[in-house]
């Protein structure tokens, strides 16, 4: 009689790692590459560097189809990250430049006018706080009420109380590509709403119904040209000893496209 042949144990030893599924992987390493951190974009590179040179004998006949994707993924997801790498330097020092070369000319105006900047914290509230500063420096508004929460909701108030000054300059949320679509009255109250209640960032709307509603001329000294944007209450020239609210715009202090106002003090010796 023949003897069977006994089958060994297909089970997997008790200690084994979990596998890897190399697509997940390669796909979290794509969108690792996808982000802004770059410590997160050199890890990836680097691991994927070494997954390239793993699987070169990936392209052996003796390698399935799955395993040579794995290994053509492989090495377009280094050269991408080497592409990122190249691109991200080159822009870094592009927006280095930028910003000092804006701070240069800011510092260049502000020496003129004898003035120093403040730093105000870009948390979104950095215009109205660089205006209620100024504010109180001008003896405008008392100490107890320079805050941003007050300047928001002036700004606010009074923009809500001149709806035809403002909706002309506001784009409506629904523009759907074609002539651009102004806000609806019902956009336009939500939106003094928002710049009452939130955090969005202020603009030239903004600047505007601060400099009416408080009757000062507002000055914003920024890089590039012209060096100083004026906003006046009235369409008459202000008289020489008017006081002025100087704030400084800067597009490049704070890395990449963000904004911030800081407000500029008399220099004192």
């Amino acid at each position: 009689m023949a003897k069977k042949k006994s089958k060994k144990s297909q089970q997997p030893l008790a200690d084994a790692p979990p596998a890897i599924d190399d697509d997940e992987l390669v796909d979290d390493l794509f969108a690792q590459l996808d982000s802004r951190d770059a410590a997160a974009k050199q890890e990836s590179a680097e691991l994927l560097n070494e997954m390239q040179s793993a699987k070169i004998e990936a392209e052996d006949t003796k390698q399935d189809s799955k395993a040579r994707f794995n290994a053509r993924q492989a090495r377009k997801a280094a050269a991408l990250a080497e592409t990122f790498s190249a691109t991200d330097s080159a822009a870094e020092a592009r927006l280095e430049k930028e910003a000092k070369d804006e701070e240069k000319d800011i510092n260049r105006v502000c020496d003129e006018l004898n003035v120093k900047i403040h730093e105000i914290s870009p948390d979104g509230h950095c215009l109205f706080s660089a205006v209620a500063d100024q504010l109180q420096l001008l003896s405008i508004l008392p100490s107890a009420q320079a805050t941003y929460a007050i300047t928001r909701a002036t700004a606010a108030a009074y923009m809500y109380a001149h709806p035809d000054d403002f909706i002309p300059f506001l784009p409506s949320a629904h523009d759907d590509g074609g002539e651009t679509a102004f806000m609806s009255p019902r956009e336009f109250q939500g939106y003094c709403a928002s710049i009452r209640d939130t955090a969005i960032w202020g603009g030239e709307p903004e600047i505007l119904a601060l400099c009416r509603a408080y009757k000062v001329p507002i000055h914003v000294i920024q890089g590039g040209r012209p060096p100083i944007v004026v906003h006046n209450p009235s369409t008459e020239e202000p008289g020489k000893d008017q006081p002025v609210v100087r704030i400084s715009y800067h597009r490049r202090m704070y890395g990449l496209g963000e904004v911030s106002f800081l407000c500029s003090d008399p220099m004192t010796y």
